[in-house]
């Protein structure tokens, strides 16, 4: 739930350009793709991926990527249950301001809690957020494992580890389940961006 500020004198200031206004200058709706899933399951490759994608057709795009919020907008918190609620909550403020700007925001985290991905959801239209579950065993991103994680973790040097000593919900009902363990990285793109088009996100190029 978005907090209430912290004073009665703070008043939103109605801009004269609106969503709409800067949609249809890019020719195509803003966005949230969700992309959620364990470590190792592809997130960041695919967001990145489906941006480079989406940047040759033209789109106004931009990801947030787990890693990199950490080294400026979330570098004060752990990785503690409520720090990542915190975490969750502040990328969700920052992808529907992206959502006004009239960007197709891609988010990279592992979010592993259901109610926290909720929270975001409930803060947009329900059109405007795409819950993209990178569904990948947990065995294969171990055996992935490009950053040497897992190992730590099942060594015990990293506490609170999403999949070992930290709980992974999954998503219930995703607007698209990609097989990250089977397909290719060009056939998962293929998928997202057919989910924009179904969605009426971007044209039929």
């Amino acid at each position: 739930m978005t907090k209430q500020p912290p004073s009665n004198a703070i008043v939103w200031h109605q801009a004269t350009i609106t969503r709409q206004h800067r949609e249809a200058l890019n020719n195509h709706r803003s966005s949230i793709l969700w992309f959620t899933g364990l470590s190792g399951a592809g997130k960041s490759t695919l967001a990145h991926a489906t941006e480079e994608r989406l940047h040759q057709m033209g789109c106004r795009t931009f990801v947030l990527d787990g890693d990199n919020v950490r080294h400026g907008l979330c570098a004060d918190l752990g990785f503690s249950d409520q720090d990542r609620i915190e975490n969750i909550r502040r990328v969700g403020e920052m992808a529907k301001l992206f959502i006004e700007a009239g960007v197709i925001v891609l988010t990279a985290f592992i979010s592993p809690f259901q109610a926290d991905r909720a929270r975001v959801r409930s803060l947009v239209t329900e059109a405007d957020f795409l819950e993209i579950h990178c569904d990948c065993a947990l065995e294969v991103c171990e055996g992935r494992d490009v950053k040497g994680l897992y190992r730590r973790a099942r060594m015990g040097e990293i506490k609170n580890f999403t999949g070992i000593s930290s709980p992974y919900e999954p998503p219930v009902n995703p607007e698209l389940r990609v097989n990250t363990s089977e397909l290719s990285l060009q056939a998962s793109v293929d998928q997202v961006i057919e989910l924009l088009k179904v969605r009426g996100i971007i044209k039929d190029f």
